[in-house]
């Protein structure tokens, strides 16, 4: 038996009202879970790009796809490899800055982290991290300790690397 692990799926519908709560069913009626989701119209408006990261061993993540396949409102399914795609998150946070030193800290952490400042507060300073999903949770571990009070992540997008790229 294979060993679960996370999976993205790039799948193209038709962008029609009802589809995203078709495929939410699909996976909530088979008791798979959805790890993260996002949905936006494409270069056609006519049809949606959903990027969908799922977890399981090589047998569901099949089935997965036969049942995306089989909706008749479904375009195209792409597994998507790591080697295959580009893949990027944004995520906010409001952290803690209440003493020279945390704001020392985060100042520190953000400019490794090619972030950017989108409020800035006498106790608390907004943050902007963008990234490979690895490096968001790389980010949100090291501040964990300074104290992060709210926080928002958009979900992975992604789309196929170039052919021949490298």
């Amino acid at each position: 038996m294979s060993e679960a692990k996370n999976y993205t799926f790039s799948v193209l519908v038709e962008n029609k009202f009802g589809v995203l709560a078709r495929i939410a069913g699909l996976f909530s009626g088979r008791g798979y879970n959805i790890a993260s989701l996002t949905v936006n119209a494409t270069n056609d408006p006519a049809v949606s790009r959903m990027i969908i990261v799922t977890r399981g061993d090589d047998a569901v993540i099949e089935q997965i796809e036969k049942q995306l396949n089989k909706l008749v409102e479904v375009i195209k399914v792409d597994r998507l490899s790591s080697e295959s795609f580009v893949e990027r998150e944004l995520a906010l946070f409001k952290l803690a800055a209440d003493t020279p030193e945390k704001k020392a800290q985060v100042i520190q952490l953000v400019e490794i982290f090619n972030g950017k400042f989108v409020t800035v507060g006498p106790y608390e300073l907004g943050v902007e991290i963008s990234g490979r999903a690895s490096q968001i949770d790389n980010f949100m571990s090291m501040v964990r300790d300074i104290g992060i009070i709210d926080m928002a992540r958009s979900g992975r997008v992604a789309i196929a690397r170039a052919q021949n790229a490298d």
